[in-house]
């Protein structure tokens, strides 16, 4: 019993003394949740297409890596790919990084929104038709009035003969591209 006792009055310094690092408050399962998000980020990187992945900033090392991991097809070492990357993503900002990323596949809040104002113009212009036309053409000089006229007309045409609505998809697209 005198060797328990005795043990036990030891003071511990990992529990009583805080050591100001910032890892070592980490729990062991913490740290290796961000490595795997990290890895996770990395995936997100090597399976985007070519058009995306080329507009994205990244460090030199870093782009690299996942440039490489691309042309990765085995298992075993694509794992070994992702892990490096993930390791390589450490030292960088991922939060800039991921906010790229989301930028560039449409998740983000802004691009959301955009999508959503032009949703909300389309939609009052099969509703209201030339006053809210009259608003979009003021509002946007270079808008062919003419040619969404021909949109607005042809959509609803489309959606009283319960026909796929190709016009206003047509109608969203220009939309899209105006603003």
């Amino acid at each position: 019993m005198k060797r328990v006792k005795k043990n036990m009055n030891k003071k511990m310094p990992f529990i009583d003394e805080p050591t100001g690092d910032a890892d070592a408050e980490k729990s062991k399962s913490q740290v290796k949740r961000e490595m795997h998000a990290l890895q996770a980020l990395g995936e997100e990187l090597v399976n985007l297409p070519n058009e995306q992945f080329a507009n994205i900033e990244l460090p030199e090392a870093l782009y690299d890596a996942i440039a490489e991991a691309r042309h990765i097809h085995q298992h075993g070492a694509l794992k070994r790919q992702l892990q490096y990357i993930g390791k390589r993503m450490r030292s960088e900002n991922a939060e800039e990084i991921r906010e790229q990323l989301d930028t560039l596949t449409g998740q983000s809040k802004q691009a959301v929104a955009t999508l959503h104002h032009i949703e909300r113009w389309r939609d009052r212009l099969l509703e209201d038709g030339d006053a809210t036309l009259a608003e979009l053409v003021a509002e946007f000089a270079n808008a062919d009035r003419q040619y969404l006229r021909q949109l607005v007309r042809n959509a609803k045409k489309e959606m009283l003969g319960n026909k796929p609505p190709k016009s206003a998809r047509a109608l969203f697209k220009y939309l899209r591209e105006l603003m």
